[in-house]
């Protein structure tokens, strides 16, 4: 297979300085601010994003550790395979959080809830559409009993270049 490469657009300014103590998810922290800065060359993509409340940030974990396809998660005690995961170590180490679009400044936006490391390399970025995401009954596996511990839920460091 053909070797696949991205460049970043911006880079991720943030409160969170490392991998341990950082929220797991967005929804961990709803609070933190942090900015996205996009690179002026991609700038001009911004026009009309403005209008929505939420985006979702597509971005490197150019922290995380060397990959595995099995893994202790932050929310359980027992191995589990990567894919059955939001781990950041993973065969290709990207990211997605979903956060509040509080303002667009010069090139920046002003971001609140996430759970992204400062410097973090960004990759792309999309408008939230709730309408897009398909509705019904979902199972979230291994999690069900689990997700109720995620408030204020921190990362221990586990997934951070050894």
């Amino acid at each position: 297979m053909d070797e696949i490469r991205y460049m970043p657009i911006g880079v991720v300014h943030s409160p969170f300085r490392e991998m341990k103590d950082t929220p797991i998810q967005p929804s961990a922290d709803r609070e933190t601010e942090g900015q996205v800065e996009i690179f002026p060359e991609f700038a001009e993509g911004l026009k009309d994003l403005e209008g929505f409340s939420h985006v979702i940030l597509i971005f490197h974990c150019h922290l995380s550790g060397k990959p595995s396809l099995r893994i202790t998660p932050y929310m359980d005690n027992e191995l589990r395979g990567v894919f059955a995961t939001r781990a950041p170590s993973r065969p290709n180490p990207i990211g997605i959080s979903v956060v509040r679009l509080l303002r667009i400044e010069e090139g920046r936006l002003i971001i609140q809830g996430h759970d992204v490391i400062d410097g973090t390399p960004l990759l792309d970025l999309k408008p939230y559409v709730p309408e897009f995401i398909p509705s019904g009954p979902v199972e979230i596996g291994w999690l069900q009993n689990r997700v109720r511990t995620l408030p204020n839920k921190k990362a221990d460091g586990r997934f951070r270049d050894r």
